[in-house]
């Protein structure tokens, strides 16, 4: 099973290398390793260019925003199951990438994810929150919950099938994609309860209040595209949910 793994970045210079360290450090053998940038200015692209033919694909060319790249990075992609880790992520463990893939194929399943950890952007280390997913529940979405979407991964027969990330969102494209995918479609998922990423904190949609504010009508308007209906609470809950990762 081919593992296609793609990394975005924007004028990420400071941590970009420890994004493609976890993914080389990955001891599963078969990794499509794809990086998608956005052009940057600031360094980044020549700490790109260092690490040569170990990157199996690199792009750098101006995009319409991050869910633009993303859909560059999958449209690039010829691995059998496809995922993200981001400029400012790391994997949990060498082992990740060789855990979701025993998963795949012993579940016989459309999808997996695990576990997330926040973690401090000066030291990844210390933990700042974490995202214990649990087992799936498809009417767990109605109550605002969502699987960790740097933790996603899915078959890439599947984005052919079901479309892309919905560029119209700032933010929210990704839980859009999974609610479509998971709550409407129905596809088959299992969870692994392993950590699989470490995650910076200071992520997009929940830097300011206002962007917070944003990012929870962009949520509403993931059911409403999809012509679903929620509970009147449904939008509240998911922000709410994110406390409990502080225990």
């Amino acid at each position: 099973m081919k593992v296609s793994i793609i990394t975005i970045v924007f004028n990420n210079c400071e941590t970009i290398a420890d994004a493609i360290e976890s993914v080389l450090e990955q001891t599963y053998p078969d990794i499509e390793y794809i990086v998608v940038d956005g052009m940057s200015n600031d360094g980044t692209v020549e700490i790109i260019r260092r690490y040569g033919n170990k990157i199996t694909k690199f792009v750098s060319e101006k995009d319409s925003g991050l869910y633009d790249a993303i859909n560059k990075g999958i449209c690039l992609a010829t691995g059998d199951v496809i995922g993200f880790l981001h400029s400012d992520d790391i994997f949990y463990s060498p082992e990740s990438i060789a855990q979701i893939v025993e998963a795949f194929k012993a579940n016989n399943t459309d999808s997996i994810y695990g576990d997330l950890l926040y973690v401090k952007k000066s030291d990844t280390n210390r933990i700042v929150r974490n995202w214990i997913s649990g087992k799936y529940n498809r009417e767990n979405f109605l109550l605002g919950w969502m699987p960790p979407h740097p933790t996603f991964y899915v078959k890439r027969e599947l984005y052919q099938k079901l479309g892309l990330y919905n560029t119209k969102f700032r933010s929210a494209a990704d839980y859009e994609l999974m609610l479509r995918y998971l709550f409407k479609h129905k596809i088959t998922t299992t969870y692994l309860p392993e950590k699989l990423v470490k995650m910076r904190v200071g992520g997009k949609s929940n830097v300011t209040l206002n962007n917070r504010i944003r990012a929870n009508q962009e949520d509403y308007q993931a059911w409403v595209i999809n012509n679903l209906q929620p509970y009147f609470f449904t939008r509240y809950l998911k922000p709410l949910r994110k406390l409990l990762q502080f225990i």
